[in-house]
């Protein structure tokens, strides 16, 4: 998996991603101590509407920056992007009432938006072939996972020595490092579209809703939605109130989905490469729901001490399912997408993603809370059962191209869908229907 770092362009990428990464993760501590400064016990509304806000930015912005990534300087987005946020942070420390902060989140969120889905776009450019391009997917998920585990224990680590304000001095000197590493990269021209470019910030959706599998991927975002915010929400309760251990327990409880995440991650160049993204996608969604029922169980049980090693497992289930549907992602847009417009595809993406996040996240919290967490495991159990039949009716297993889209559009299965082929032959070329022996046709991609 790491031998695509050899490639000097990704791995200044990668890089730039993983120190950002990192310095979003200190923010993470840092705001959670500065909304507590600001408003006391109140920090908690605080920090609910920032994450209310965040994905409203990534929502409303991706599609927009989308619109406008193709005739923008690539290096000078990213770049720009990652000091527009340094300087979000560097300013964080000096404000003193919660509409500042709240200003300064959405600016700093929507640089986010701005820097990620062009980011995803510029990775198949920088790494052609199927196979290195499958790999960097993997160690983008181990690298959000592992971050996930790291950045607390690391601010915990600097808050023994500094006043957690120096945080964002952290943060700040991330994303200027990511922002030096990608104006270091020599990034591929971008593929200038044929014709005009028409439909500004709706292309990349119409795009979506045009192609069966990508239309797919919109209930299977939000059947992870379902579960990564059962998780991301309600395991303090779990973990506090239902098995009433200590807090250092929250980040082991968390680091089980991370670990299920990650060991996915690691084998899933491996499985992909005889195995079709759909097989692996659907499958992933689809066995949501007996880890649900699992979770259901769980709750509805009484005291005892194998609860703690079943969250655990159950935890670790939840991210070994979500890696499953979230890691080929990019695989999945990159085949749907011409050159030129995958910029606009994975803003869409990145959009419809988060817009699932923002129903999921305040449905598990607010039903967690008022009705109880088994209601709560109840619905968005319910929500990933109906979302992961969705997605396997609405992709079927062959599709052809939409009219007007690129030819050289893949199937996830490697099979080429539309006109007949030829291969070579003693003597000329004979029509074929199907694919060679060894699955695909002579100019497809390994």
């Amino acid at each position: 998996m790491l031998s695509v770092l050899r490639n000097r362009t990704y791995r200044h990428l990668f890089a730039a991603q993983v120190i950002a990464l990192a310095g979003t993760g200190l923010a993470t501590v840092a705001l959670g101590l500065l909304a507590y400064d600001i408003a006391g016990a109140e920090a908690g509304s605080v920090l609910g509407t920032a994450l209310g806000i965040k994905m409203v930015a990534y929502v409303v912005i991706a599609p927009a920056v989308g619109a406008v990534a193709g005739r923008t300087p690539r290096r000078a987005l990213l770049a720009g992007a990652d000091l527009t946020r340094a300087g979000a942070a560097l300013t964080l420390p000096f404000v003193d009432q919660v509409w500042q902060v709240h200003v300064l989140i959405f600016l700093l969120q929507s640089a986010s938006a701005a820097f990620t889905p062009t980011f995803q776009a510029v990775i198949p450019e920088v790494l052609p072939a199927e196979r290195d391009y499958t790999q960097a997917l993997s160690l983008s998920r181990l690298a959000y996972d592992l971050e996930s585990l790291f950045s607390p224990a690391l601010a915990a680590a600097l808050l023994s020595l500094i006043t957690y304000d120096r945080l964002f001095l952290g943060t700040a000197a991330g994303f200027l490092a990511s922002a030096a590493l990608v104006l270091s990269a020599v990034l591929p021209k971008p593929v200038a579209a044929p014709g005009p470019r028409t439909g500004g910030a709706c292309a990349g959706l119409r795009l979506f809703f045009s192609v069966p599998r990508l239309r797919a991927l919109l209930p299977l975002d939000l059947a992870v939605a379902a579960a990564s915010a059962m998780v991301t929400v309600n395991t303090v309760v779990y973990v506090r109130d239902r098995l009433g251990r200590d807090a250092t327990d929250v980040p082991v409880a968390l680091g089980a989905y991370g670990a299920g995440s990650m060991a996915v991650a690691l084998l899933l160049p491996r499985l992909l490469a005889r195995t079709p993204d759909r097989t692996v996608m659907l499958r992933g969604a689809l066995l949501l729901t007996p880890v649900f029922a699992a979770l259901g169980a769980l709750t509805a049980a009484g005291g005892g001490g194998l609860r703690w090693p079943a969250l655990l497992l159950v935890w670790a289930a939840f991210g070994a399912a979500c890696s499953l549907v979230l890691t080929p992602t990019g695989r999945l847009v990159r085949r749907s997408a011409p050159p030129e417009e995958r910029a606009r595809a994975f803003a869409a993406q990145f959009s419809l993603s988060h817009g699932c996040w923002l129903l999921t996240y305040p449905l598990a919290g607010w039903l967690g809370a008022t009705a109880g967490l088994a209601w709560a495991v109840a619905a968005l159990g319910a929500i990933a059962l109906a979302a992961g039949v969705l997605a396997v009716r609405l992709w079927p297993p062959r599709e052809t191209a939409p009219a007007g889209h690129d030819p050289t559009d893949l199937p996830d299965d490697g099979h080429r869908a539309g006109p007949r082929r030829t291969r070579p032959r003693r003597g000329g070329t004979a029509p074929v229907r199907g694919p060679v022996p060894d699955g695909r046709f002579p100019h497809d991609p390994a």
